[in-house]
């Protein structure tokens, strides 16, 4: 057996390489850079550097910046922040041609967000964000591949 990879902490990490896609690559390979984990970002922040990622067809990445919100959320935005996770890593799920797994995902946190659907807290379209999940789930169950196209988390710019 062999010892698992760690970070500083002593956690167990994977150092392994990765694409765009968050998809493992042999050792030795030129992978993406990580996303850092564990970063406190205000909420516009959190945002905004989701957006950034997933304009540059890195969802896999934007799905870890929604995941460090949601985990640094108590309150009554936690669902709000894992919805956003799910409908990034959705959306890296139909990127990658798992149709059904992405339809799953984008569902999910569609229906993850529907409580936010009239507060729209930050200015997020949550209806907006709603009618795109369920417009790409629909699609990926019917088409064996997709091009998936990047939400605008606060509508049209």
């Amino acid at each position: 057996m062999t010892d698992r990879d760690r970070d500083e902490a002593g956690r167990a990490r994977n150092a392994r390489p990765r694409d765009g896609l968050g998809r493992p690559l042999p050792y030795g390979a030129d992978g993406v850079e990580r996303q850092p984990e564990g970063i406190e970002r205000s909420p516009e922040d959190t945002i905004a550097e989701a957006q950034r990622l997933l304009d540059a067809g890195r969802p896999f990445h934007a799905h870890e910046v929604f995941e460090d919100a949601w985990k640094a959320t108590d309150g009554a935005e936690r669902e709000l922040w894992r919805g956003l996770a799910q409908l990034a890593v959705g959306l890296t799920h139909a990127a990658r041609g798992n149709g059904n797994g992405a339809a799953s995902l984008l569902e999910r946190g569609a229906d993850n967000i529907e409580p936010f659907r009239e507060a729209r807290p930050h200015g997020i379209d949550v209806p907006g964000l709603q009618a795109w999940a369920r417009e790409m789930a629909g699609e990926v169950k019917v088409r064996i591949r997709v091009e998936p196209v990047a939400p605008r988390l606060l509508g049209t710019p």
